[in-house]
């Protein structure tokens, strides 16, 4: 009855269509997988659907029948704004588990919207809305299915049994298998990860490759790897990861291909916005960091991974929050996860034999409850969530030192986050427990173990200490510098001087185009002004959607005549965060226009009024300070799929209902103020 929908479905009016993208079967005809695209129409908003400019939404549905199991399972994401809004919904159909003759039903779904042209709001409530009317309306049409069904004859459908073997088939099979026939499925798994992608023949690693690089493989294991990695090769754009980080993905997620690759896309995903595959050439931690971070690299363990030395009693991780800020932090804790991956394959190629995780040795002789201050546990679990995420399989062993009476209660604030294999690589020593036999010496050479835990070899990792008070931030610094690193990859900074306005422009080479802008107040108060330019300002010609910024309307520029005003002037106050955007309907130049807010009548008046004097006093002096992004959407990118499109994640998360909109003959714009 399910299948009926298919390719279009009357009784659904918003379901436009769908065509098959991969259809496979496993050998004995048990398991049935249909991926398909699906289009649906968007009920929204004439104006919202123009400034997105799609009339129908795309998403990717795959469906898995199990004949043997009596289960059909539905997934489907959104292909269309992908990189702005993560659609996921998931499906079952099972038998209950006390009669037979029930079937259960289940249906859930997510929806995160992270930047949607300063319409969050009102987009969440159309989605929540037509989801609603769909899980009604699901129910009904399979009930229409069913009884069509009935009403052509078919009211029963035998049970699944397997096909008998022939004689020739079984010889066949006695042979070398195919590591992505239906051996490679998991036990307790529904959709094993060899049924999704058929490994083609030929695919096979080097023995003598995965012996030097990789580690032992099942050949379940090793299939699993080859079509992950094909899978990539076909569909990322960006650069491929070697195989050695696909292997770590899949052992995190126990060779489930399906999981595994979800997690492989969202960590290539972050390392592009964070630009992490730099950051070794770019990051020089503040020497601050180098004098009181208590953390460095300290030779091998015992079977040649890169061992490295934390002494977390000893950092005042309080005062490194409050001297640095939580993004600093966590910048050095990335460059310490990049640096152990790059030492592991010098290992691997010194050796000649896979060294793929190192060995921490985390020292906690002095931890206390300064160590439990609230907002430095907060920072360390999102560390921990941030590695965990995108550095998994990378700690071999972790040997814990001198743990005193306080750190049960750390351990019990922070070991839920922690994955359980993680955790299975936990040694914990308290008091004296770590010297003599059952000890440190287990896994680290004599020679290897730092002087500070009574070894023989001078260790240069930094004692920590308290950070003098003196070098904290204020807290308006410390917010501000926060949020420059979070935004550094995405935000551009621009200052506004009084009389010299900040100005971006922007090349539009037809009409019909969305420019999309997001930017943040940090300081004083501010216009902002869209104009349309007949002709390009100074410094000259640009490549299409390039930035020019800067001062660049020319002074003698007459306006209405070379130049005129698409959006009414907004005022800025400091502090506040702006989300618009505007149809273009000219081709031609547009600039994006900054300048310093004068209040009403103070040009006009000679004499200052008491008003006037109290906004001097209160002034931020010549300078005025803003974080901004904008983006152009091309009609020819905007009209269909936005899946191709990178994004920005707004960073702004509470929109206030403030609303300024305006229009200009057939153009349509919206901005949204939030505080």
């Amino acid at each position: 009855a399910y299948e009926k929908r298919f390719p279009t479905c009357p009784q659904i009016p918003v379901f436009l269509g769908s065509e098959v993208l991969r259809e496979s079967r496993s050998p004995d005809g048990a398991v049935h997988v249909v991926e398909r695209s699906c289009r649906l129409r968007v009920d929204a908003p004439r104006l919202l659907r123009k400034i997105a400019g799609v009339e129908h939404v795309v998403f990717v549905q795959t469906n898995v029948l199990n004949w043997k199991e009596r289960t059909l399972l539905i997934e489907a994401h959104n292909e269309t704004f992908a990189n702005r809004v993560v659609v996921n919904e998931h499906c079952s159909y099972t038998v209950h588990p006390e009669n037979e003759d029930w079937t259960c039903f289940e249906q859930s779904a997510s929806l995160d919207i992270r930047s949607f042209f300063g319409f969050e709001n009102a987009l969440e409530k159309i989605a929540m809305k037509q989801y609603t009317a769909n899980v009604k309306r699901g129910k009904e049409v399979i009930e229409h299915y069913l009884n069509e069904l009935i009403s052509q004859g078919t009211s029963h459908i035998p049970r699944w049994t397997p096909a008998p073997v022939r004689e020739e088939d079984a010889r066949s099979q006695a042979g070398p298998r195919d590591p992505g026939s239906l051996e490679a499925h998991r036990p307790g798994s529904t959709l094993g990860p060899a049924l999704e992608v058929v490994s083609m023949d030929g695919d096979k690693l080097d023995a003598d490759y995965i012996e030097r690089c990789l580690g032992h493989l099942t050949p379940m294991q090793e299939s699993c790897l080859i079509q992950l990695r094909h899978w990539l090769q076909e569909t990322h754009k960006g650069k491929i990861p070697k195989d050695e980080h696909i292997l770590r993905f899949l052992r995190a997620r126990d060779f489930h291909l399906d999981k595994a690759r979800e997690m492989l896309c969202q960590s290539l995903s972050w390392r592009k916005q964070h630009q992490v595959d730099l950051l070794l050439q770019t990051w020089q931690p503040p020497a601050l960091l180098e004098e009181f971070y208590a953390g460095g690299w300290h030779y091998q363990d015992i079977d040649g991974r890169p061992l490295y030395i934390l002494r977390l009693g000893q950092m005042d991780t309080k005062g490194l929050m409050k001297a640095v800020g939580e993004e600093v932090l966590l910048r050095h804790v990335l460059s310490v996860n990049e640096e152990g991956q790059k030492r592991c394959e010098g290992s691997t190629r010194q050796l000649g034999r896979p060294i793929s995780s190192w060995t921490c040795l985390l020292d906690l002789e002095g931890l206390n409850m300064r160590h439990l201050w609230r907002p430095g546990v907060k920072a360390l679990l999102r560390m921990i969530e941030v590695v965990e995420d995108n550095y998994p399989e990378t700690l071999g062993r972790l040997l814990i030192v001198r743990a005193p009476r306080v750190f049960p209660v750390l351990w019990t604030l922070i070991s839920p986050f922690i994955n359980e294999n993680t955790r299975r690589k936990f040694l914990i020593y308290s008091g004296s427990n770590y010297q003599g036999p059952g000890g440190l010496v287990d896994y680290l050479d004599r020679e290897v173990i730092p002087d500070f835990l009574g070894g023989e070899s001078v260790c240069n990792v930094p004692e920590g200490g308290l950070v003098p008070k003196s070098l904290y931030m204020t807290e308006e610094e410390q917010e501000h510098a926060d949020q420059l690193w979070q935004w550094s990859e995405t935000y551009h900074s621009a200052s506004v001087l009084r009389g010299a306005p900040h100005e971006v422009a922007v090349e539009i080479l037809e009409g019909e185009s969305v420019i999309t802008w997001d930017f943040d107040i940090l300081r004083g108060d501010l216009v902002f002004s869209l104009y349309h330019a007949k002709k390009v300002p100074r410094p000259g010609a640009r490549e299409p959607g390039t930035r020019a910024s800067g001062q660049l309307i020319d002074k003698g520029w007459v306006l209405g005549r070379d130049y005129s005003r698409v959006e009414a002037p907004l005022v800025c106050r400091e502090g506040e965060s702006i989300q618009g955007s505007h149809v273009t309907r000219w081709p031609g130049v547009y600039l994006l226009q900054w300048q310093m807010h004068s209040p009403p009548g103070s040009v006009a008046c000679s004499l200052p009024g008491v008003d006037d004097v109290l906004t001097a006093l209160h002034s931020p002096g010549p300078k005025c300070k803003l974080l901004y992004y904008y983006e152009v959407l091309a009609s020819e990118d905007f009209r269909g799929s936005m899946s191709s499109l990178e994004s920005c994640t707004s960073g702004f998360s509470q929109l206030s209902a403030a609303t300024s909109s305006s229009s200009s003959g057939q153009s349509h714009n919206s901005s949204l103020v939030s505080r």
